[in-house]
């Protein structure tokens, strides 16, 4: 018997083989496409319970699931997508994912995910939050009763995430909001919104541990990053932001018993025609709060309004009491801080006079005045610490 194989019939066993092999690791990542389930992609048509019965699918299979958005534009209303999932998920949106073209007052998510340990969303494709249409409604700074506008991801006890090469686009409230989340990780991510967009910042937490944003682009109407009480372990690097209002710790102390913030380190970022760079904001009066461990290192800002600033006096209400803060801040680093800045007044550290700043580092810094026709000047109040290095402006901290 002649078992010699001809090239044909060795080129055909080949692909059977490849064929195999790619159906083998498809059925063991347990792919879930969305248009298996009746989505279209024509962004017109609501997707939400395709997408719902997608992600219930790969929740409940074991191993590694993947939920599919392939290419087309999807409409999608509020969701939520919850756990504990049977194994891990990845979320991949190769199209686009757009939120109704309405405001959707007093609904405060567009998509939620929620009680996951092990979640991957990436892909390259796009959130388009349509926030246009919700923005002339976001009146809290105006009325005590307003109503929430929905955030476009939000993740609530979320664990050993990564969220990687995605745009989010105009936001009608929050691009992403974390709370009680651990082992996070953002990386290439980028968000954009215009700057005169309220509240849409871009990254915000609250009670979360060890998170990473790296290598982004934020674009927002307000802070690009915000941090607030519980944050604890926040490691951010090659953040460009602008427009927007900087990145921000606070505000704090608007409620009694926060935890602290602490441990956090921005490093190798880039400010670009902000309202603020670097800031630590607490509310006065306030509750008793901690801040400490702070580290802002290798900046550039570029034409920002206050490029360094804490401010313990912060009232957004406009109808405060002279009261002081209680918020202790301490051991805070700005090392290698350089650039311009748009207004006079460069460095700007207002601490509290009932629990004055301690430990405060100025290292190497070299801020410029950009068009204003001055010298780049600074402003301490009850702030204590040193000095190291080129200070320019003059550091005015009490030894």
């Amino acid at each position: 018997m002649d078992w010699r194989l001809t090239f044909p019939t060795l080129r055909l066993l080949m692909l059977m083989l490849m064929s195999a092999l790619a159906k083998n690791q498809a059925q063991a990542q347990n792919i879930f496409n969305i248009e298996d389930f009746g989505a279209i992609g024509d962004g017109k048509t609501d997707s939400s319970k395709a997408l719902s019965d997608a992600w219930n699918g790969g929740c409940h299979s074991e191993g590694t699931s993947v939920v599919l958005i392939p290419s087309g534009t999807y409409l999608l209303g509020p969701l939520r997508l919850i756990g504990p999932c049977n194994g891990t998920i990845k979320f991949l949106i190769r199209g686009s994912l757009k939120a109704f073209d309405s405001p959707q007052l007093g609904i405060d998510h567009w998509i939620t995910f929620r009680y996951i340990d092990g979640l991957t969303i990436t892909g390259g494709g796009l959130l388009d939050g349509q926030g246009s249409s919700s923005w002339q409604h976001n009146d809290c700074k105006k009325k005590r009763n307003c109503k929430a506008l929905p955030v476009t991801m939000r993740f609530d006890f979320v664990s050993n995430a990564w969220i990687h090469h995605v745009t989010s686009l105009n936001s009608k409230n929050f691009h992403f909001n974390l709370f009680s989340c651990k082992n996070f990780t953002f990386e290439h991510v980028n968000i954009t919104a215009p700057d005169e967009s309220p509240n849409t910042d871009g990254i915000h937490m609250a009670l979360s541990t060890n998170i990473f944003i790296r290598d982004s682009a934020i674009a927002t109407g307000d802070d690009c990053i915000s941090l607030g009480p519980g944050s604890e372990n926040i490691h951010m690097t090659g953040i460009a932001c602008g427009p927007g209002h900087g990145i921000s710790i606070g505000s704090l102390g608007g409620s009694p018993n926060e935890r602290p913030v602490t441990k956090v380190f921005l490093g190798n970022s880039t400010f670009t025609g902000t309202m603020n760079a670097m800031r630590i904001k607490t509310r006065a009066p306030s509750y008793q709060g901690v801040v400490s461990d702070i580290t802002f290192q290798d900046v550039i800002v570029k034409n920002a309004d206050n490029p360094i600033i804490i401010d313990q006096q912060y009232c957004p209400s406009k109808k405060c009491s002279p009261q002081s803060s209680q918020v202790k801040i301490s051991n805070v680093k700005f090392i290698n801080i350089r650039g311009t800045s748009s207004s006079l007044v460069a460095v700007n550290i207002n601490c509290s006079p009932a629990v004055p700043c301690t430990g405060i580092k100025l290292r190497d810094i070299n801020l410029e005045c950009d068009g204003s026709g001055g010298r780049a000047s600074s402003a301490c109040a009850n702030a204590k610490g040193a000095t190291y290095g080129r200070q320019n402006p003059p550091s005015c901290l009490e030894k």
